[in-house]
């Protein structure tokens, strides 16, 4: 019998017109609901889960089908075999393209010539990581919402800072 993970979010809608396709019509009680169930015997259970966290469900053995983006397969490193690369996926021949930005007015002109400890924000901080190693080069940071939360905690300290010595600010 299998267990099967499906994504939710954007692929969530496109996968759940596949398996209707094949009448294999998922249900659950709500659209907000992470359990859900195929009526097969084949299928012993089915859940709706975030993209991210399917391949290292699948690769610990807690599922035995997942559908998720060939991205957080990269990301996490997991052990899993492809079985192949559904239509509605936004992979290509080249699944997976780290894109370094930096500002308009600056004077990199390539991703090597960045200092280490540079910080960088990304979705996918474990890819960073090693495209950056490869390069040779110590990066810190990790997703925008970590950036932002370590933003926020320096913001705090200099304003406790600010406060303690008394320091009047220009406007």
């Amino acid at each position: 019998m299998l267990r099967i993970v499906l994504p939710k979010g954007s692929l969530e809608r496109a996968t759940l017109d596949l398996f209707d396709a094949a009448d294999l019509a998922v249900v659950r009680s709500s659209t907000v609901d992470y359990k859900a169930s195929i009526d097969d015997p084949r299928v012993s259970e089915v859940r709706i889960l975030r993209p991210q966290e399917i391949p290292v469900y699948v690769a610990e053995g807690l599922f035995d089908v997942g559908i998720t983006g060939r991205d957080w397969i990269e990301e996490t490193s997991s052990d899993v075999v492809s079985l192949g690369e559904l239509r509605y996926s936004k992979a290509s021949t080249n699944p997976i393209r780290l894109v370094v930005a930096v500002a308009g007015d600056s004077p990199i002109g390539d991703a090597a010539e960045l200092p280490d400890g540079v910080r960088v924000s990304s979705e996918y901080p474990e890819l960073t990581r090693r495209h950056f190693a490869k390069l040779g080069i110590e990066a810190a940071g990790g997703s925008p919402d970590v950036l932002a939360a370590k933003v926020q905690t320096e913001m705090r300290k200099w304003a406790d800072l600010v406060r303690e010595k008394n320091i009047r600010l220009e406007q």
